[in-house]
């Protein structure tokens, strides 16, 4: 499974070319498309990106709803109907669509964050202002976090 982390901030070409981290194109390396799929997050002015395993496996969970209800509908029109995949050039660049970079409100620098799983692009000020109010929300709730256990781990061992 790819694992994106980090923030890393990179310029845009006048093409609207951007190198992706070096880090994130090889998380992506064993994936079967080789680029990403990007597509605008409905939560924020951002881009939710993944590779073709991820998207898969969303695909699985909408699969798993209420067939034609609002909730399903939603989600596919919010996810799949505008998600694009963005291949990698030579270079280990990707082309940023103008719909999508407009939709993020992001210009001449985009910010790729690392989410575990996925990664979101930002525009990179309205990242930093996002990502001190999620730090402050986590302290005040004091969030926890349980460890899975480790699938290799025979019974009885401790991670």
């Amino acid at each position: 499974m790819a694992l994106f982390l980090s923030t890393f901030v990179n310029k845009i070409d006048k093409k609207g070319r951007v190198s992706v981290p070096a880090t994130f194109r090889a998380a992506l390396s064993q994936e079967p498309f080789q680029g990403f799929i990007a597509f605008r997050s409905y939560k924020y002015a951002a881009l939710d990106c993944c590779g073709y395993a991820r998207m898969e496996r969303l695909s699985q969970s909408v699969d798993g709803m209420a067939m034609f209800s609002d909730e399903q509908d939603s989600l596919t029109a919010s996810i799949f109907a505008d998600a694009l995949q963005l291949p990698f050039d030579g270079d280990g660049r990707v082309i940023l669509p103008q719909g999508l970079l407009d939709y993020a409100q992001i210009e001449d620098r985009v910010a790729f964050v690392g989410r575990g799983g996925t990664f979101q692009l930002w525009r990179p000020e309205s990242f930093e202002q996002v990502q001190e109010e999620a730090r402050v929300r986590a302290k005040n709730a004091q969030a926890t976090l349980s460890l899975h256990r480790e699938a290799s781990l025979s019974q009885g061992e401790v991670s």
